[in-house]
């Protein structure tokens, strides 16, 4: 199973984004996170700067969606050009109908839980996600450090994933560097999200490769 990287925008220079974006070209995902102010304490941007996005991007775009109501506006991001849309368990009303509905337009559907939502209400549910993101930090600000309380989440995910059969990916999302990386993806992690640890390093294509080399030495 592969180690994919999906480094985080948010840690992007927002008046140089197309440039930052071709950065990350040897990345598997550009990881564009959508906040509203009111699910999270910070605003980020909404679909006209996204559809932009997803037309120069190099690599497909994964976004994740932190925002209240995803259930009327998750659609919205498919149709502008995600290949993948995660919405967050805790403000969907109806999630598997949600997921139903983005799978319909042809992207993947994830589900995203805070540091302190378990796993086990959805685990009879996971054939319906493409993708469980287990939050290694609170939402709403890059720079975090990583919430080594989530590991043994992560680890029940992985060993309900592997008894329905199902593949369905795992990713993690907060804290994410060479410093934690191995333990997350030993936890049963497949997809990393990495924003300050690519962004910040001086050379951002050997760090996304150090990254992926570090994870794959771990990923079950």
């Amino acid at each position: 199973m592969p180690a994919r990287i999906a480094p985080s925008i948010l840690s992007a220079d927002f008046v140089n984004l197309e440039r930052d974006l071709g950065a990350i070209a040897t990345a598997d995902y550009a990881h564009v996170d959508v906040m509203d102010n009111h699910f999270v304490p910070n605003l980020t941007l909404g679909l006209p700067v996204f559809e932009r996005i997803a037309q120069v991007s190099p690599v497909p775009i994964d976004a994740h969606l932190m925002i209240e109501d995803p259930d009327r506006w998750a659609p919205g991001f498919a149709e502008a050009g995600a290949a993948s849309v995660t919405f967050h368990a805790e403000a969907a009303t109806a999630p598997v109908r949600l997921a139903r509905e983005l799978r319909g337009r042809g992207v993947r559907a994830g589900l995203a839980l805070r540091p302190a939502t378990p796993i086990e209400p959805y685990l009879d549910l996971l054939p319906e996600f493409d993708m469980i993101l287990v939050m290694t930090v609170e939402p709403g600000f890059g720079g975090q450090s990583f919430i080594e309380g989530t590991l043994p989440k992560i680890r029940r995910t992985r060993e309900a994933v592997g008894a329905s059969g199902q593949d369905v990916w795992i990713q993690v999302d907060g804290g994410i560097s060479r410093a934690t990386i191995e333990r997350a993806a030993d936890a049963g992690a497949d997809v990393f999200v990495a924003g300050s640890a690519v962004y910040g390093a001086e050379n951002v294509p050997d760090e996304i490769a150090a990254l992926r080399d570090l994870a794959a030495a771990h990923v079950h």
